[in-house]
């Protein structure tokens, strides 16, 4: 089913927001982390865990409502993760302690799970081949407004509010989101469409999922490369503002010019993609990684001046636009039948690796070092991965 092109737009939009919940979820508060660790009286490396455990509950959420929307369609799954949202991000801002804080904010990432992964599958549903890939692109361009909005306003909002009071707004969001589901979107899977027996049996569905090699390899390809992403999230409030002195404003309009990056890299992607095919742009967003996270490990290792560290964490941010969108696309294309399931698998991937990845920058200290190393080496592990796995899709024989 493909809509109307006006309607297109509407749904990418709405869409683009309800991906963008994860996003917002993890950049929103990244100004007030260092606020947040002294105000609970607690370590950095510990602050940092509030965005490892949304993480887990992002990635978490994912296997839960993914084969919940194969079973029973797309809107209601959605509408309960909204609902879950609203209360986590109140729990988030009465938490007392790190501890109340880390279990709020796992229950607020399982809850923002439920946007990202119905996203990909109601997309899914409508479109196919590069079709998929440009509405994979739009809902990144979308999607993309929310890492470049989210830490400015973060930051403008930490001239206001404390930490709490992001939580507060993060509340809001949802209750926005609430009534915009219900007015924009309809139902995508048809009853015909949907997994047949028990919600067990929609889970079981997971497991031919993950032992199909070709989209495992473009699974895990994104999955490490957003790793790496999600370390630079992690580490990059303390590294840029504590040891190079940035202010939490400076800190969200730089953090906001690596998200535009990512916006042109992805659009880029999207129309170079009728052209040389998925799989080729694919390739080449890898080579650009490579690249810019090699240039950007050896500008920590000789400390070059911080202009150029930005320029080389520009590209290597840059590069995950690319990425993200072609590696979606290649692997949703695969699983039209299990798209619930697949997006689930996709965002498990993702979000538990990331997780993995922000506490690593944190050991022995979170430093410039640490962060440009782990970001390298999720970069390397997504590039040995696709060369192992990933398969490029056979071209479609044209029937008289």
């Amino acid at each position: 089913m493909t809509p109307a092109h006006s309607n297109r737009l509407v749904y990418a939009i709405t869409l683009g927001l309800l991906a963008a919940l994860g996003p917002l979820c993890i950049d929103l508060y990244l100004p007030a982390l260092p606020q947040l660790a002294q105000d609970l009286n607690t370590e950095t490396s510990t602050a940092q865990l509030s965005l490892t455990t949304g993480l887990l509950g992002l990635g978490a959420g994912q296997l839960l409502f993914g084969p919940m929307s194969d079973k029973f369609g797309r809107i209601r799954p959605l509408m309960l993760s909204l609902v879950l949202l609203l209360i986590a991000s109140i729990g988030c801002a009465l938490a007392q302690n790190i501890n109340q804080l880390l279990l709020a904010r796992l229950f607020e990432g399982l809850a923002g799970a439920g946007g990202a992964v119905l996203s990909r599958a109601v997309a899914r549903d409508m479109y196919s081949g590069h079709e998929l890939t440009r509405f994979f692109a739009l809902l990144m361009l979308v999607n993309g407004l929310a890492p470049i909005a989210a830490p400015v306003l973060g930051g403008v909002l930490m001239t206001m509010l404390n930490w709490r009071g992001i939580f507060v707004v993060l509340g809001c969001i949802a209750v926005l989101l609430i009534f915009l589901a219900r007015w924009k979107l309809h139902e995508t899977l048809a009853e015909d469409r949907r997994s047949k027996g028990s919600l067990f049996s929609a889970y079981a569905a997971l497991g031919q999922v993950i032992t199909h090699r070709p989209f495992m390899g473009f699974c895990l390809t994104q999955g490490f490369m957003m790793s790496g992403m999600f370390a630079y999230i992690g580490a990059s409030p303390f590294v840029l503002q504590q040891v190079y002195g940035l202010s939490p404003q400076a800190f969200s309009f730089y953090f906001a010019t690596n998200g535009i990056g990512l916006v042109i890299a992805s659009q880029t992607s999207a129309r170079l993609c009728p052209l040389w095919g998925e799989y080729r742009v694919l390739k080449s967003g890898l080579t650009l990684a490579f690249v810019a996270s090699s240039m950007l490990l050896l500008a920590a290792l000789t400390a070059a001046p911080l202009p150029l560290l930005l320029l080389a964490l520009f590209f290597t941010i840059a590069s995950n636009g690319v990425i993200a969108t072609t590696a979606s696309s290649l692997a949703m294309q695969s699983q039209g039948h299990r798209a619930g399931s697949a997006s689930a698998v996709i965002g498990v991937t993702m979000f538990s690796l990331g997780a993995i990845a922000v506490p690593i920058t944190g050991i022995g200290g979170t430093s410039v070092l640490s962060m440009t190393a782990t970001i390298f080496g999720c970069f390397m592990s997504a590039i040995v991965l696709f060369i192992l796995l990933a398969k490029k899709p056979e071209p479609k024989v044209k029937t008289a």
